[in-house]
């Protein structure tokens, strides 16, 4: 036998106030007496009873919820700023729904019924991209959308990133500043802009330098695509003495390859530098330099531009990138002093 469902009605008689009592107390941002609350959440707990939030959005307009849609997890940057994403978003009183499109070229047009089935208040894409249409559709059915960790070139859309192209400039910075020669890069997906801008500060810095690319490979954010593009940059008679990987998840793989299966010593032969700084990179057995993702102050902006889109009905789009320090570690070989 099922149990019975318990409803406001019977909690307002068990507590002696009316329902809409009952209603102010499990409502966000509505007012209450200390009385009455603990009246009604003590009825509430004695009775089992817990607020219908999805009809409650029928009435008001607002489901609270927020679609957080990611293309893969096993980058260690991605479950750090999906927490992070959370936690924000539940501090202001929003519930959290993660969806995962099925490609890692990163377009959500797959998941994106469903999305918004849940008639979701806001939709935050980390690090996956949406076509026009959909963009168009999201902004008919009033929903923003927020990129984050990516942007695309529909001006509609607001976008939160590390400054990349910088990133990728201190990378060759660093390269050069200590004598390295046959500088090589290993990118991550073609199709993503943080490859493209980490791409293009890199080689532009290059240039300034004096330098060009020696060798070039693509591991597209994949671990056995990297492991490959190490295996043909570095079996050639002349290998680089520096290559920078798109990021960390890549680089770790990058690194197995050139130490354990083809035997070159980090950083005495070849330089290496990521881009994440996820915990990992810290690890003895790494130590890998990198380009840090701020990841809190990124969060922190998208958080703010989806509310002011959600509760001040904002249509600014608005495009942030957010400086990140270069991590000097023992991947790197430096010149002494």
């Amino acid at each position: 036998m099922l149990n019975k469902k318990i409803t406001s009605i019977e909690v307002a008689k068990l507590a002696g106030v009316s329902q809409s009592a009952v209603s102010r107390v499990f409502t966000p941002g509505a007012s209450s007496s200390k009385k009455t609350n603990a009246l009604v959440r003590k009825a509430a707990l004695d009775l089992g009873y817990r607020p219908n939030v999805l009809a409650r959005s029928l009435i008001t307009g607002k489901s609270k919820i927020i679609g957080l849609v990611v293309a893969y997890l096993d980058n260690y940057f991605y479950p750090e700023a999906l927490e992070l994403l959370s936690g924000a978003l539940q501090k202001n009183g929003y519930h959290v729904l993660v969806f995962m499109a099925t490609n890692t070229t990163g377009n959500i047009d797959n998941v994106v019924d469903e999305i918004l089935d849940y008639q979701v208040d806001g939709i935050i894409a980390a690090s996956v991209g949406m076509s026009t249409n959909l963009a168009a559709r999201c902004s008919d059915a009033g929903v923003p959308v927020i990129l984050f960790n990516r942007t695309q070139d529909d001006k509609r859309l607001s976008a939160v990133t590390s400054d990349n192209e910088l990133g990728g400039k201190k990378v060759a910075q660093l390269l050069c500043k200590n004598d390295h020669k046959r500088i090589a890069y290993i990118a991550g997906w073609e199709g993503a802009s943080t490859q493209r801008d980490r791409e293009k500060g890199f080689i532009d810095e290059l240039k300034k330098n004096g330098q060009s690319l020696f060798s070039r490979e693509v591991g597209n954010f994949d671990l056995e695509q990297a492991r490959q593009a190490a295996r043909n940059m570095f079996s050639k008679d002349e290998i680089p003495d520096a290559v920078f990987v798109a990021n960390d998840h890549m680089a770790f793989a990058v690194m197995d390859v050139i130490r354990f299966e083809l035997g070159i010593k980090i950083p005495e032969q070849v330089s290496v530098v990521g881009y994440d700084d996820v915990p990992v990179a810290a690890w003895p057995a790494y130590s890998l330099s990198t380009v840090r993702q701020p990841a809190k102050r990124m969060v922190a902006e998208t958080v703010s531009i989806l509310i002011d889109c959600i509760e001040n009905n904002s249509t600014i789009a608005r495009r942030i990138e957010i400086d990140g320090p270069l991590i000097q570690r023992g991947s790197v070989k430096i010149l002494k002093k």
